[in-house]
């Protein structure tokens, strides 16, 4: 009864703890929505609580907000929106009243609750608040999530299932032999079941795998990985799949200045966009240089927040490309202020979807007048305008011609082609006689000339991959790990990110079919090795397009929703992959909740998505990821040392109680000395392995994951899953369908009559191709090789104590059938045995004891050295890498000596500190025929059972270097 009363304890605590992680959750999404906003009610506009608001309520959005609820825009001026939270989209969203998009996400007249106005105003009607926008759909989305079993938990739970299975049965059956041979004695019988329970249940080994954890942990840590579930750390290294949004995850979420074409020349913006081409990196007095960063400061709507101190060192405000623009010309314009200050803005025409250029005009002192307008925008439609292009410095200028439209038109198409945001810029210097320096500028008169321009040049931006991502990837994909992106940008800007970060190197059937001239149908996804699925088609996909997907090296899905995240995540998992997910924006959420590992990013992360996940890389770098990947990779090999290690001492503690039952003899180890060697020595001993480091140095990184996917497992993944819910495929209906209306008691009840299943037994010995945590290989080591060594060492110095004081093996079972009355052997009180009294015999058994208890410590002392090594023979100067190993050696060594030999210790424990010191080399002799073994048994394995690496994947770029 009071097992079952621990059992829902823990329960609970579990539910609780779920409950409110669910909770904090939730409180997450509220923070991130506005208190208050401007509404007409009642004719007027006023202040009022977003609480209050109701659908058909009229709301007014200004630079600045955050929108409060879902709005139907009727009213819009020069406003754009940052939608990147909930889409995933990198550059700002104008917003206007005319839509051509059928998708709710990418229509121009919306707002999306808690998204934010980044310049302009509008006007919206209320059409949804609260849970039922689009960010409320997503917070019950999240929180709908239930967190998956870790593949760890999943392996742990079964070995326990399976031991404690044996151990309970073992008990039952030795508890009734023990009952019929101690004359129906209750007492003793039941003293016996406990014994052989003890003796087969490792009890240090939860706490020696939590401990393992806790250090992996904090060594992730100093790695910039927080874990927030233990579970994490192993999970990381077991990762099949790897998801990841692109923008602020993969990119810097900061559009930048990557080229400038100008004079006809085309040149990288910085050394960090050059490569070994023909392209050089532009300087400030470059041939038209001075004018293009000139143009560039003025023609700007970007605002400091400041005018004082550093340029660097002030905020910057405004559209994600116009602050892009900026921060590249206050690097390369030293006289930044001063041309800002001199040159003021005397008209301006915003950008808009209709015209896609900008205009302003500044006291611009030139040869023929006081004003320069200055123009930027779409490339094609700026250079409309056009007559002239800049060819020199200042006002070196020629007429354009048809050399010099070629020119133009293969950089615009170079630099768009690489994914590129491409800005075309323009001036015209305005006569005095027909425009005065006071002259008077009027948008509804447009008495503003949009002719005659000079074509100074073009601007490409992007938003750049984050340092170290391309090798991070590359390094990744070495791992067998398949990296897809999941973004809700346009395929174009995610496939030319991707071509950058080692994450799709080969083409897809489009780019295929572009390359030869040919139609997109004329090439078969199947010929290709990459795919790019567009979110308007996940939808409509089958099952077995989804699995087609799945079987690319190369994937990207793109303008995708929150709930597609969360399906390509299920998907996946589906076919038997441990999915990580990577995202730090509230579109994430869902997805990162569902995925085996979710991962956020602390600085760029909203809190939602770090709430949501399981990890958090604190410093956003994507190479702490790989760290700790390789580390998950390292904690898993160490922890299944450990547990080779922990278990191999069970079959010397089960084999003494199982012939102190059938023989019988004195029982050679106590039941205190069974916990003293569980939670003492070789807890200390087990946490060693928490410091080894990898076998093969950095081969951590090239082997195939532990559970690789395949078609064949694929199959079995899903064979089992079905059983287990008792699903089946109807052919009628096309679908899976599970039984309905299941209590829980008859779920269990199945679950437990599943064990009696043939096909049950057939899926435990079925091969995988997986490396579980505790397989067979693992269980022969402990229990029937290493764990049969340890057992006849300790039991042939058991005898061999006895024999030297006069009691022969052949005796013991004697000695034991008369422990009781009127003998009463192995007690103070016995009677004389061939001349040994009482006193002797009580002491002869207890150093027989102490030698066992002895032996089993110093066995595995040489087990210890000898489960450090998996692929090579326990020499070398690996053995020596870990110190604390020795340490835990010399601790758990000097315990049991202290546990023998100290006064009184042997009333506790069950000991004497009448053994004599030699008869302590004894399992020396055992211990070096372990690592002999074990030398040997490496060596047949390692031929028979090679190590299965990874392949090479032509064309990574692991080495880093400037991206394009």
């Amino acid at each position: 009864g009071a097992f079952f009363i621990v059992v829902a304890l823990i329960n609970a605590a579990i539910e609780f703890y779920q409950q409110q992680k669910s909770a904090a959750l939730l409180s997450t999404f509220l923070l991130m929505n506005p208190l208050r906003c401007k509404c007409i009610r009642d004719g007027r506009l006023s202040r009022l609580e977003v609480d209050s608001l109701v659908p058909g309520d009229i709301v007014h959005i200004t630079r600045g907000d955050k929108v409060p609820a879902d709005l139907f825009l009727f009213s819009i001026s020069d406003c754009k929106v940052d939608n990147s939270s909930l889409t995933g989209e990198s550059e700002p969203q104008e917003r206007t009243i005319p839509n051509k998009m059928q998708n709710p996400l990418e229509a121009s007249n919306l707002a999306f609750n808690s998204t934010v106005v980044l310049c302009g105003e509008a006007y919206g009607i209320v059409i949804r608040t609260g849970d039922k926008t689009l960010f409320g759909q997503i917070a019950s989305l999240t929180a709908g999530q239930k967190p998956r079993t870790s593949s760890l938990t999943h392996e742990i739970n079964n070995f326990v299932k399976l031991i404690a299975t044996i151990a309970i049965l073992t008990a039952l059956v030795f508890f009734g032999i023990g009952f019929r041979r101690n004359q129906n004695n209750v007492s003793l019988a039941l003293n016996f079941a406990i014994g052989v329970f003890i003796a087969w249940v490792p009890e240090g080994l939860p706490a020696t795998i939590t401990l393992l954890l806790t250090i992996a942990a904090k060594r992730l840590a100093k790695e910039n990985v927080l874990v927030k579930d233990l579970q994490a750390v192993e999970t990381l290294g077991a990762i099949t799949m790897l998801a990841t949004d692109k923008t602020g995850t993969l990119t810097q979420s900061q559009m930048t200045v990557t080229n400038i074409w100008t004079c006809g020349k085309l040149l990288y913006a910085s050394n960090n966009f050059s490569s070994e081409n023909e392209e050089k990196v532009a300087a400030p007095d470059d041939p038209g240089m001075r004018n293009m960063l000139v143009s560039t400061a003025l023609c700007s709507r970007s605002i400091f927040n400041r005018t004082d101190g550093p340029l660097k060192e002030r905020g910057l405000t405004g559209d994600g490309t116009e602050c892009g623009l900026t921060r590249y010309v206050t690097v390369h314009l030293h006289d930044y202020d001063e041309v800002v200050r001199c040159h003021s803005k005397v008209f301006e025409l915003p950008f808009n979807s209709e015209t896609k250029w900008y205009m302003s005009i500044h006291q611009m002192p030139h040869m023929d007048g006081s004003l320069t307008l200055l123009m930027k925008g779409a490339p094609e439609r700026v250079f409309k305008f056009c007559t002239h292009i800049l060819i020199g410095n200042n006002t070196q200028i020629s007429a354009l011609t048809e050399e010099h439209k070629v020119s133009f038109e293969e950089a615009h198409e170079t630099l768009a082609g690489r994914g590129h945001r491409v800005l075309g810029f323009a001036t015209l210097m305005l006569p005095e006689s027909k425009y005065p320096k006071d002259f008077k500028f009027d948008r509804v008169s447009q008495n503003y000339p949009l002719s005659g321009l000079v074509f100074l040049g073009l601007v490409s931006l992007v938003d750049p991959p984050k340092q170290g991502v391309r090798e991070a990837i590359g390094a990744c994909r070495s791992a067998g790990i398949k990296v897809l992106m999941v973004t809700g940008d346009h395929p174009s800007t995610a496939r030319a990110i991707a071509g950058n970060i080692n994450l799709m190197l080969s083409d897809t059937n489009v780019m295929v079919a572009k390359g030869k001239e040919r139609p997109t149908d004329s090439t078969a996804n199947d010929q290709c090795n990459a795919i790019i699925v567009h979110g308007d088609k996940i939808d409509d996909l089958t099952d077995a397009e989804w699995d087609s997907i799945f079987w690319k090296d190369e994937i990207i899905f793109a303008r995708t929703s929150p709930k597609h995240k969360l399906e390509i995540v299920r998907r996946a998992q589906s076919m038997g992959h441990i999915v990580g997910f990577v995202g730090d924006g509230v579109n994430d959420a869902p997805a990162l909740r569902k995925a085996d590992l979710g991962i956020a990013m602390q600085i760029s992360g909203s809190d939602v998505s770090k709430e949501a996940a399981s990890m958090i890389i604190l410093n956003d770098h994507f190479e702490s990821l790989v760290r700790g990947i390789a580390e998950g990779r390292l904690i898993f090999a160490n922890l299944k040392k450990s547990i080779q290690y922990t278990l191999s001492h069970c079959t010397p503690q089960i084999i003494p109680n199982l012939l102190f039952v059938l023989v019988p003899i004195p029982l050679p180890l106590p039941a205190i000395l069974i916990l003293v060697i569980d939670l003492g020595f070789e807890l200390i001993a087990a946490l060693s392995f928490a410091w080894d480091p990898p076998e093969g140095g950095d081969d951590l990184m090239k082997v195939q994951p532990r559970k690789p996917v395949t078609p064949e497992t694929c199959e079995i993944f899903r064979r089992r899953a079905l059983r287990k819910t008792r699903s089946h495929f109807d052919e009628e209906k096309g679908m899976v369908v599970a039984p309905e209306n299941e209590t829980k008691f008859q779920k269990y009840w199945y679950r437990v009559r599943l064990v009696f299943n043939k096909q049950w037994w057939a899926d435990i010995f079925e091969s995988t191709g997986a490396e579980v945590l505790i397989d067979w290989s693992l269980l022969s080591w402990a229990y029937l090789e290493i764990g049969v060594l340890e057992t006849l060492g300790a039991l042939i110095s058991f005898f061999f104590v006895l024999w030297r004081r006069g009691i022969y093996p052949q005796d013991t079972p004697i000695m034991q059938k008369g422990s009781g009355p009127p003998t009463h052997y192995w007690s103070k009180k016995a009677t004389p045995y061939k001349g040994i009294d009482g006193l002797s015999q009580a002491r002869d058994l207890l150093e027989a004891q102490s030698i066992y208890f002895w032996s089993i410590v110093a066995m595995q002392m040489f087990n210890l050295f000898a489960c450090k090594r998996r692929r090579h023979i326990p020499f070398g100067r690996y053995m020596f890498a870990n110190w604390v190993t020795f340490l835990s050696a010399i601790v758990g060594g000097g315990l049991a000596v202290i546990i023998i030999y100290v006064p009184k210790m042997g009333v506790v424990f069950k000991t004497t500190q009448s053994l004599w010191a030699p008869y302590l080399l004894m399992p020396i002799a055992f211990g070096l025929v372990i690592i002999a073994y074990a030398s040997l048994r490496v060596l047949v394995v390692r031929r028979s059972w090679p190590v299965k690496w990874q392949a090479d994947i032509p064309g990574l770029q692991l080495q880093r270097g400037p991206t394009s």
